[in-house]
């Protein structure tokens, strides 16, 4: 056989050898390699973060409601055009306490016309008093509250001049602790500062008020009798059913009148709040994938261009045209899974640092960095795909006259 008679040889990379000669072009100009990944590895860290922080605030409230517990229920009768609550039948109490399925009540009612102040030397026609609430001692177990200092409203103190303040309502008078022994003035009475609560949750209107036993409220401050709000704890599983009877045992001749409302649905509402906003930042995680490969789309373009000659030598020395492809587009694989790794690297930071800020346990799903990666690889295939099969399909010759 004569010289002229020989086919070239047969092209015979190895599926080993493609990694090094697909990444040829990364590690021959790294600056530009790391500038193509950013847009991939925003993506990959905006999705796996807010998918991270998400679960993870999510756990915390579940765990919140779950501590909380779901069955209590209020019942309340209306705001007055004051915006003060509108009182019950002074026989609500006990016909909701015999109600099937609930397991425990606490009647208060807000005072009207009735502030606590730090001094009596402030004027009782100035507003920024803090409001006042008659309570039965048995309050914290119902509402699942708890003290941050000092003690409660007990039998001892029903007839003495003491007050229990919510979280919000002693930084309002500007009592930190029990240092000193704190008094308060309210309806022209001094009272002694007993204990301060830590936020309650479920009841917010608990945390604004000055807290005062139903006895002394009635001797020295003119309750009448009538609450105005019922904090009703219930059996979990017939919370529903509890519901739906409360208004017509709270006030039998005008039920319609009476609003019972569950306070862990605001906690719910929340978590159905986050879920919907995960959806836009997604799609904005999504929007910067898509910018993300589209610029590697574009380098690998560039790339192609610029090792015109090297496509050519290759070529002309027995690269096949798939091989020719398969180089080009482990690049751009390469590329965008770089990209996606330290995506996910950043997201998992930044979902840590969130979580400990706020105090949420640290949830990092695995189905966010899977898809993450996987979303990365499947961006690097379609961006290189076009340079790929174009850097194939240039002829030896072409591409050697072209440098």
């Amino acid at each position: 056989m004569t010289p002229l008679q020989m086919t070239p040889p047969r092209s015979r990379l190895r599926v080993a050898d493609l990694l090094p000669v697909g990444t040829v072009g990364l590690r021959s100009r790294p600056v530009r390699a790391a500038l193509s990944l950013v847009g991939v590895a925003i993506g990959i860290a905006a999705v796996v973060g807010v998918l991270g922080i998400t679960r993870s605030s999510q756990a915390d409230l579940l765990a919140r409601i779950d501590r909380l517990g779901t069955g209590m229920l209020t019942v309340s009768s209306g705001q007055s055009l004051a915006g003060q609550e509108v009182p019950l039948p002074g026989t609500a109490p006990a016909t909701i306490a015999r109600t099937q399925g609930v397991t425990g009540t606490t009647a208060t009612a807000e005072l009207a016309d009735v502030n606590a102040y730090r001094s009596d030397l402030v004027p009782t026609r100035l507003t920024g008093g803090v409001g006042v609430r008659a309570t039965a001692v048995d309050l914290l177990s119902t509402v699942g509250g708890t003290l941050e200092h000092g003690a409660f409203l007990s039998g001892t103190t029903d007839h003495y001049p003491a007050a229990v303040l919510g979280h919000a309502a002693a930084q309002s008078l500007g009592i930190a602790d029990l240092a000193g022994h704190p008094r308060i003035t309210a309806g022209g009475r001094w009272y002694a500062v007993i204990g301060i609560l830590r936020p309650v949750e479920l009841a917010p209107e608990i945390d604004n008020s000055v807290l005062i036993g139903l006895p002394e409220a009635a001797t020295r401050l003119g309750y009448d009798g009538h609450p105005t709000r019922i904090y009703v704890r219930t059996e979990t599983d017939r919370t529903a059913q509890v519901r739906d009877l409360l208004s017509r045992a709270a006030d039998p001749e005008a039920p319609e009148q009476v609003t019972v409302s569950r306070p862990s649905d605001a906690l719910t509402a929340r978590l159905a709040a986050a879920s919907s906003g995960t959806a836009l930042f997604l799609g904005l995680g999504a929007v910067a994938l898509l910018v993300g490969g589209i610029g590697i789309a574009n380098v690998m373009i560039v790339s192609v261009l610029e090792r015109r000659g090297e496509i050519g030598l290759r070529r002309a020395l027995g690269a096949a045209r798939p091989h020719v492809a398969a180089q080009f587009l482990i690049e751009s694989v390469v590329l965008a899974a770089a990209g996606g790794g330290l995506g996910v690297v950043a997201g998992v930071i930044i979902t840590r640092v969130l979580a400990v800020e706020h105090g949420w346990p640290p949830l990092i799903p695995l189905v966010a960095v899977a898809a993450g990666l996987a979303a990365a690889l499947v961006i690097g295939a379609v961006a290189g795909l076009y340079p790929a099969l174009r850097a194939a399909r240039l002829a030896p010759a072409d591409a050697l006259r072209g440098t």
